[in-house]
């Protein structure tokens, strides 16, 4: 049985927000209001760039490119509004993936033909809306989905090793391992999109390394044999293959990953499928519900070793463990309800990003999940960057509903509290039942668009299916 979870829309005064934190037994620092916009509104210098403040813009796709991976008109709208959004830095745009077969659905952005006009058009127009004086650092998120792929209508799922747990769940009991020479092909593709990236006039590109993705499994493949399995160096090898060429190919693009820095074993629903005996996470501690961050320090030493100077820290993955890294009130349609209250999310993570930072100072560290803080977000944000937690702090969802709370705060202006991301999860059940992604609830455009009432049906049905334990909460 969850306990009652406070709405953290109901947390407006100081003292209501603190005390719920002891209740709890979180921590989280908070900056006095006074500091807030200066804190925030410093810039920073990352390899040769200048960043002007301390918001991150994190990767936030749509689901609403063209069958063959070019941007639309949605596309377009939504990197036009990360631009306006006043933020230092615009982490990836979205998941762009490699080649075409390594999409997570059908209409995600591909590399393609046209793929250097589609991506300088998207960095032109972000820049063309960002505010008078704000030229944010922007980089590109290349991808492939591995096991997560569903490039057509159909899961087509590529593996890096057997998974118990998530094989038959993407039908890829029967399927073969990617080998290493194929494996190699991919370090190819993966330049070659760094080389259109760095053609485009991106500043940076992101080597992907999350969320059950390819890379990210890679990571975790202790029992794969050949080159990239087994020993930590050779689960690093694909990054240090990718790196070796972008550094040939496009010598002067930055590069970043963003990681997730600890992962858990699949939760159904909300429950761990097992509590020990779990080798596959990486940033665990064998027990499938604990964090060993051992080897992620060493991962985070190699990426200074190859003069990486971005790591943006997330967790878990939304197919399996999707509370860990975008905690929320209210769960997507495929998802459940919170096992505990989200706040113990958003303190695990930001401990395990504080721990990273510290340790390893030479890394321009992004913090993310923090879009569930709501109106605490800036106040959280701020003692994250003043304490050294980290240098950037990103939010994904929050920009979809409100693209201006970044320009607000640094303005000292007060938040539009009816715009604020409330967690509602639309922006994921929407493409979890074949829509696009958007903020339904809160974005008068995707308000007015056909597929708000789809939505509302995919939403009932699912709400149904849990057996309305939602209505026991207050």
């Amino acid at each position: 049985m969850v306990e009652p979870i406070v709405q953290m829309k109901r947390l407006r005064a100081h003292a209501d927000f603190t005390a719920h934190l002891a209740a709890l037994g979180v921590q989280l620092p908070l900056a006095p209001a006074e500091r807030i916009a200066a804190t925030l509104g410093r810039p920073l210098a990352v390899g040769g760039h200048t960043v002007p403040n301390r918001f991150a813009i994190l990767p936030m796709e749509g689901w609403d490119g063209t069958p063959d991976g070019r941007p639309t008109d949605l596309v377009r709208r939504r990197w036009q509004r990360f631009g306006a959004s006043g933020a230092g830095c615009v982490w990836g745009g979205e998941a762009v993936a490699v080649r075409p077969a390594g999409r997570a659905n059908p209409c995600q952005l591909a590399i393609g033909a046209r793929s250097l006009e589609d991506l300088s058009e998207l960095r032109a127009e972000l820049l063309a809306a960002a505010p008078d004086g704000t030229i944010p650092l922007v980089g590109l998120q290349l991808t492939h989905s591995g096991r997560w792929s569903r490039p057509e209508a159909a899961p087509a799922p590529a593996i890096a090793y057997r998974h118990p747990y998530l094989d038959d769940r993407v039908g890829a009991s029967d399927q073969h391992l990617l080998s290493d020479g194929q494996l190699d092909d991919l370090v190819a593709d993966f330049v070659r999109a760094a080389r259109t990236a760095a053609e485009a006039g991106f500043d940076f590109v992101d080597i992907k390394h999350c969320h059950g993705y390819l890379l990210h499994e890679l990571l975790s493949a202790v029992e794969r044999p050949g080159r990239y399995g087994g020993s930590l160096a050779n689960r690093m090898r694909f990054l240090d293959e990718v790196v070796a060429g972008i550094r040939s190919h496009a010598p002067e693009l930055m590069i970043g990953v963003r990681l997730s820095v600890f992962d858990l074993a699949p939760h159904v629903p909300g429950v761990p499928l097992v509590t020990s005996g779990y080798p596959y996470a990486f940033g665990g501690d064998g027990t499938g519900t604990g964090i060993d961050l051992r080897e992620v320090h060493e991962l985070c030493r190699h990426l200074t070793d190859l003069a990486i100077p971005l790591l943006c820290v997330t967790a878990g993955s939304p197919y399996y463990s999707p509370h860990v890294q975008r905690p929320a009130y209210f769960p997507p349609s495929d998802g459940y309800l919170p096992p505990r209250d989200p706040l113990y999310e958003v303190a695990r993570l930001l401990s395990a990003t504080s721990d990273l930072a510290h340790a390893h100072p030479e890394l321009t560290i992004v913090a993310s999940g923090l879009s569930y803080l709501q109106e605490w977000l800036p106040a959280v944000a701020a003692a994250v960057v003043e304490l050294g937690d980290a240098a950037l702090v990103g939010y994904g969802r929050a920009v979809l509903s409100y693209p201006e709370i970044a320009h607000d705060v640094l303005h000292g202006q007060p938040l539009a509290r009816e715009r604020l991301c409330r967690t509602f999860s639309d922006c994921t059940t929407a493409p979890r039942n074949g829509l696009v992604s958007g903020c339904y609830p809160l974005d008068e455009f995707y308000k007015a668009r056909p597929e708000r009432l789809e939505l509302t049906r995919a939403k009932r049905a699912a709400e149904a299916a849990r057996g309305g334990r939602r209505a026991a909460r207050p």
